[in-house]
């Protein structure tokens, strides 16, 4: 169901877990820049969380009628931002363009990154005269307080002496002793203590007024804090079971992933068969071409084979002549020994002629020389 309720001076409408800004009532901003908010991470209390994916506007706003000063921003449809600056709030500057501060309300930690430093500059200088404020603001308020706490015990004090003024006054020695004097006397402190009655009334009044704005908020913001509640676990169940989706999708995911792998796998067998299969049918295409050229030659093979017929005929008539060359070749070196034998005896008939002539020519050499002498000595 939809419902209104009041968030400080933000109107706000909550329908189906959505939140639409309305309205802003009396707060006036009175300085406004450009940022990336972050929150700190409510787990660790270290880490930022980015609460808008880009710069939004933040703005000072003050509310004339509670006199106080919050920082809001918005994103969209959704406030991102909405901190009343107290002034025990301190901003800090942790680096040249980014900036922090604790709200013990939110119960959490704001960071905002801004393009420059001179804006970072700009929005603590103005966080400070802020916190100024709100402490002179909240220091009016405590002297209003006390001085009307004091006037109202003033005027609690002042009732029983009027009374036991009145109760003097009223019995028959006092109207005699004082007289008209008494009377007007009497007569003044009554309407001063009328007065005191009219305005700790007044006072009073409007202190109920205040208590009764006080319960209408505390009762909103219990109804806010039980449907945050509300909101909180309806998320963390939420959360749960996305948890549970994440962890059967990340199951779901190995799963396809080994599927992909065996997938890749078969992609490659398939592959490789692709490839041999080219080869084999390169290979069939020679093996046909082979075939074509032996279906060509077994054409021709009965004239092969007459020519080889001839072939064998013309080699058995070859064979037959060259076993009859082969018998004369024998007979001839057998002709051949004989005749080299026969050389051989009549080479060494010839040497031992040689021999003999040798010799004879000695002896006729001798007789020469013998006849030589003969003649000379005659």
């Amino acid at each position: 169901m939809a419902e209104w309720y009041e968030e400080g001076k933000l109107c706000v409408f909550r329908k189906s877990r959505s939140i639409w800004l309305r309205c802003v009532s009396i707060e006036q901003p009175i300085f406004t820049t450009r940022a990336h908010v972050f929150q700190i991470d409510p787990s660790t209390k270290k880490n930022w969380v980015p609460a808008s994916k880009q710069a939004v506007t933040v703005s000072y706003f003050y509310d004339s009628t509670r006199n106080s000063y919050r920082i809001i921003s918005v994103d969209g449809a959704k406030v991102i931002i909405n901190s009343t600056i107290t002034p025990n709030m301190t901003f800090t500057k942790t680096s040249q363009k980014f900036g922090q501060w604790a709200d013990s309300r939110a119960n959490t930690v704001f960071g905002l990154g801004f393009s420059s430093e001179q804006q970072l500059t700009k929005f603590a200088e103005k966080f400070q005269d802020v916190k100024e404020a709100a402490k002179l603001a909240r220091d009016r308020s405590q002297e209003k307080i006390e001085t009307s706490s004091n006037h109202s015990q003033e005027s609690g004090r002042e009732t029983p002496s009027f009374t036991r003024a009145s109760s003097i006054n009223g019995t028959d020695d006092e109207r005699a002793s004082h007289g008209d004097s008494a009377d007007a006397h009497l007569k003044s402190e009554n309407d001063k203590l009328k007065i005191a009655l009219a305005q700790s009334s007044s006072s009073v009044k409007k202190w109920e007024t205040e208590l009764q704005t006080l319960r209408e908020s505390n009762a909103r913001l219990t109804s806010a804090l039980q449907e945050s509640a509300a909101s909180v676990e309806h998320w963390k169940k939420q959360f749960s079971e996305c948890k549970e989706e994440n962890d059967q999708l990340r199951n779901k995911i190995e799963e396809l992933e080994e599927q992909c792998n065996e997938i890749n796998k078969e992609k490659e067998r398939n592959a490789q068969l692709n490839r041999r299969l080219q080869e084999l049918e390169s290979e069939l295409q020679d093996k046909e071409l082979e075939l074509e050229d032996l279906r060509k030659q077994g054409e021709i093979i009965p004239q092969l084979m007459t020519e080889c017929e001839s072939v064998s005929q013309k080699l058995q008539a070859a064979e037959k002549k060259n076993r009859d060359l082969e018998e004369k070749v024998r007979t001839l070196r057998t002709d051949v020994e004989e005749s080299k034998q026969r050389q051989n005896s009549l080479k060494t008939e010839l040497n031992n002629f040689l021999d003999v002539l040798d010799g004879k020519i000695d002896e006729l050499h001798d007789l020469r020389q013998g006849l030589s002498k003969l003649g000379i000595d005659n």
